[in-house]
């Protein structure tokens, strides 16, 4: 709810080129999300895409989509889901995806949306911010290094379909 807003408004005005999101956004942000699943080779059709993206930009409180770049023509964008960490000690958040075109990549635009999101996400209470990455993506990894996540030593991402 209250908390979640101010992390909107915060994310956005913390830097120019990053954009909450909404649903008026899914015919420039759908193309976007097609071409990660496309490039990661994730086994989704344009239905799954829309139908897994629309509660996000109708306002779900379980996560948002912020646009990169220039809200009519974004060049990227991140996906944040909301959760409860008892280990971190109250609400923690996922990145749970993040891309931008090949064409422009290598310009800091990941690693300044990343940072002022996790700067607006803190001063709106949320304890932890966590990513998955395959550990064989050297450019990745670096860029979240340089963002300030770490590995934990001993655990792994696990997933259970359901």
């Amino acid at each position: 709810g209250r908390i979640l807003c101010i992390a909107y408004r915060k994310a956005g005005s913390a830097l120019k080129s990053l954009h909450l999101a909404s649903a008026e956004d899914a015919p420039k942000l759908l193309p976007l999300v097609a071409a990660l699943h496309l490039d990661q080779g994730f086994s989704t059709d344009a239905a799954h895409q829309e139908r897994a993206v629309m509660p996000l930009l109708q306002g779900s409180p379980h996560g948002a989509i912020w646009l990169i770049g220039p809200r009519r023509a974004p060049v990227g964008y991140i996906v944040v889901s909301f959760g409860w960490s008892v280990e971190y000690g109250g609400m923690d958040a996922i990145v749970d995806e993040l891309y931008v075109r090949p064409a422009v990549r290598g310009r800091g635009m990941a690693g300044e949306a990343i940072n002022a999101l996790g700067q607006a996400l803190k001063q709106s209470t949320i304890k932890a911010l966590h990513l998955e990455v395959d550990n064989s993506n050297e450019g990745a990894l670096r860029l979240y290094q340089r963002c300030g996540f770490k590995a934990r030593n001993g655990y792994m991402y696990m997933t259970r379909k359901l």
